[in-house]
């Protein structure tokens, strides 16, 4: 990509809270423009709440080291809204920049953008930008890029038929270096105890809505006074919820202060969770979407009870129809 070799230095910024997507990447790319030459700061407003990516925090600055370069290029990686790198870009907004992302809506931001809706991962574009010259990635690059996939896959739980180019990648990405058993290790190994019985209060506290379609939990603020950042471990609480019978999607509501919280949302397949978060300012992927929303827990579960009542009418409509 011709952006990537036009300037000696590169900003590469990621979004607020990031995850092993992000993460990998970021280093990745960093460490691939750094092989090529050129100068590669990896930028994140952070918090490194998720246990699995905690130890790639101190690779990453909070803002660009001064004095600023004016000759250099900026790489907006798994952002659809400017909005959610932070402040990390903070003093770098007149540079040409490049976004690359996979999420199909967003404000659409940025002078050149690669985005691919229907990449399962934004480390699948990285490495098809690290492999575009006829290279392969460095065994460190391979492990950053198998990692992040894996994250954004659920270790390939949500691909279906049309994910056969994702194993191909991933394929690649062994040859070179990468370990399937180490990334699994890093995303399920690790884990407090708390984590796990935050779990199961979590777990006991999922209510079903529209016939057992919607299921919703929650975390208050006197859990996270009790637990502490362990309520970031979500995966396995979705991966649940999910496999309950009869449900099509799950919310997990978290009170974040006191008059604001974040919902996560997760779809098995027929309800577009992207877009009723985009109907509060949030975004996502169609099967995994969040938020950011003012007001207490009880004001807050109200709305998104309300927010699928549309989702759940169209499914009755169809399950009627069939």
């Amino acid at each position: 990509m011709a952006f990537l070799g036009r300037y000696p230095a590169y900003y590469i910024v990621g979004h607020k809270e990031p995850d092993g997507d992000c993460v990998g990447s970021q280093l990745a790319l960093q460490s691939w423009l750094k092989r090529r030459g050129k100068e590669a700061q990896a930028l994140s407003a952070g918090p490194f709440t998720r246990v699995e990516i905690a130890a790639y925090e101190s690779r990453f600055m909070p803002k660009a080291r001064p004095p600023l370069r004016s000759d250099a290029g900026l790489v907006i990686i798994d952002c659809s809204a400017a909005s959610r790198v932070g402040d990390a870009a903070e003093g770098l907004e007149g540079l040409p920049s490049l976004v690359i992302d996979h999420h199909a809506a967003g404000d659409g931001h940025g002078e050149l953008r690669f985005v691919v809706s229907s990449a399962p991962a934004v480390t699948c574009l990285v490495q098809a930008i690290i492999e575009s010259d006829g290279s392969e990635p460095s065994a460190e690059e391979a492990e950053l890029l198998l990692f992040g996939l894996c994250t954004d896959t659920g270790f390939f739980r949500h691909l279906d038929e049309r994910g056969s180019e994702a194993f191909a990648q991933a394929s690649r990405l062994i040859r070179a270096g990468a370990s399937p058993k180490r990334a699994f290790a890093m995303m399920s190994g690790g884990k407090p105890l708390a984590s796990r019985k935050l779990l199961g209060e979590l777990l006991y506290r999922a209510e079903p809505y529209y016939g057992g379609r919607l299921l919703i939990s929650y975390m208050t603020l006197d859990d996270h006074a009790r637990y502490g950042l362990v309520g970031r471990d979500s995966d396995m609480l979705y991966q649940l919820l999910m496999t309950v019978e009869g449900v099509e999607a799950a919310a997990v509501i978290r009170q974040e202060k006191a008059g604001e919280c974040t919902v996560g949302f997760r779809s098995k397949e027929r309800v577009d969770v992207a877009a009723v978060a985009a109907g509060f300012g949030g975004g996502g992927h169609r099967l995994a979407a969040g938020l950011h929303l003012k007001g207490e827990m009880a004001e807050v579960k109200a709305l998104i009870i309300a927010s699928f009542e549309e989702s759940m009418r169209i499914l009755d409509g169809l399950d009627n129809k069939a």
